[in-house]
């Protein structure tokens, strides 16, 4: 299975030679969408999709749009619109939503016909009528969504796959999910080595997409080692490709998940250690370099990591004793003390200074 890695004398203790080369490749500074406390101010044309859908573009996509029955795998946050307030959050959950147009429920019809009208990457804000939404009731399941409540969506359509019988995954065999899952990363490192990061993530997203957790909570013995051996390169391409593009929070993310299913993948640890120093996180980033050194001890890769953040430390020490010598200066040298004998021969002297000044004043007078 290929794994994304660092151009470096070693692989942190794998020999795989069918990685790929990430270093000094291109990228886009693609930026993931904020996490506001209500839906996102959008500037763009209002495009009419339905009597009761409106769409907004936030980020133009590329591609074909999907037709009916593909299966699409899309990120979104939910907002009731006369409340503002979000019941539904695929982003924070790390998990995309896979939805077969023509099949979905009836309280995301308004979401499919928006679906419909997106390109792979796209991103854009959509107005869904409480008709084809949750309806009269409201939903049971989100209590944020009262009767006859109009909705808000920000959506990311990550990709489709384009199934004429509209096959979702949880009508596929193990087999087929796993390789369907691997086509998807391969697609991913192809894209990866043409500069392409943003559709490259797109790929391997839905191939973790196929690899969700209810997935693999059924799986045990050889079918979940196959699973992995697709999902952990996945997350960890993931991360190579978000350490690029500086959204490092995100990276961190995607290495741990990978450490809690292998807890001794130095991968995952130095590429975590990568992120974790970018945000100035010394401590906990020396700390994965360090176990990542323990199983992989000639890893160059690893011991200039360490040196670097070494020399950081230095640096911030050296720096902070020349800001604390000059708040408090060096130490005044104490002036000598004049002693007494020395000042009573100057008031003697001053004394007869004065006292022949009179004398010779009067002897003037006089004359």
């Amino acid at each position: 299975m290929e794994d994304i890695k660092e151009q470096q004398s070693q692989s942190h203790g794998q020999n795989d030679e069918d990685e790929i080369i990430t270093e000094n490749s291109a990228f886009v500074h693609g930026e993931p969408p904020q996490d506001t406390s209500g839906p996102p101010k959008v500037d763009s044309e209002v495009e009419i999709l339905h009597e009761k859908v409106t769409k907004q573009i936030i980020k133009e996509g590329n591609g074909q749009k999907p037709s009916k029955y593909s299966t699409c795998f899309l990120h979104y946050r939910a907002w009731a619109e006369s409340t503002q307030h979000k019941f539904e959050d695929t982003w924070h959950e790390q998990q995309p939503l896979e939805l077969v147009l023509g099949k979905e429920k009836k309280e995301m019809t308004g979401l499919a016909i928006g679906v419909s009208s997106m390109k792979s990457g796209e991103r854009a804000l959509f107005h869904v009528g409480w008709e084809l939404g949750y309806g009269k009731e409201g939903s049971f399941s989100f209590p944020n969504v009262p009767p006859m409540a109009d909705l808000i969506y920000e959506v990311e359509l990550i990709g489709f796959d384009e199934t004429k019988e509209g096959k979702a995954r949880g009508d596929m065999t193990v087999e087929e999910r796993i390789g369907a899952a691997d086509r998807r990363k391969m697609d991913g490192n192809a894209l990866f080595k043409e500069d392409k990061l943003e559709e490259a993530m797109q790929q391997y997203e839905m191939a973790i997409a196929y690899m969700g957790d209810d997935f693999m909570f059924q799986l045990f013995g050889k079918y979940r080692d196959m699973a992995l051996a697709v999902k952990n390169p996945c997350h960890l391409n993931m991360s190579a490709c978000l350490i690029k593009l500086k959204r490092y929070e995100e990276a961190i993310g995607h290495c741990s998940i990978v450490l809690a299913e292998d807890e001794n993948n130095v991968k995952a640890m130095f590429r975590r250690g990568k992120a974790r120093a970018e945000l100035g996180q010394t401590d906990a980033a020396r700390e994965d370099f360090l176990k990542a050194r323990k199983y992989a001890p000639e890893d160059k890769a690893i011991a200039r990591e360490l040196r670097l953040l070494a020399e950081q430390d230095k640096a911030v020490y050296e720096k902070q004793k020349e800001i604390y010598k000059g708040i408090f200066g060096p130490r005044p040298e104490p002036k000598p003390k004049t002693s007494n004998w020395v000042i009573a021969l100057w008031q003697w002297l001053l004394s007869l200074i004065y006292s022949i000044f009179r004398r010779e004043r009067e002897r003037v007078k006089a004359d």
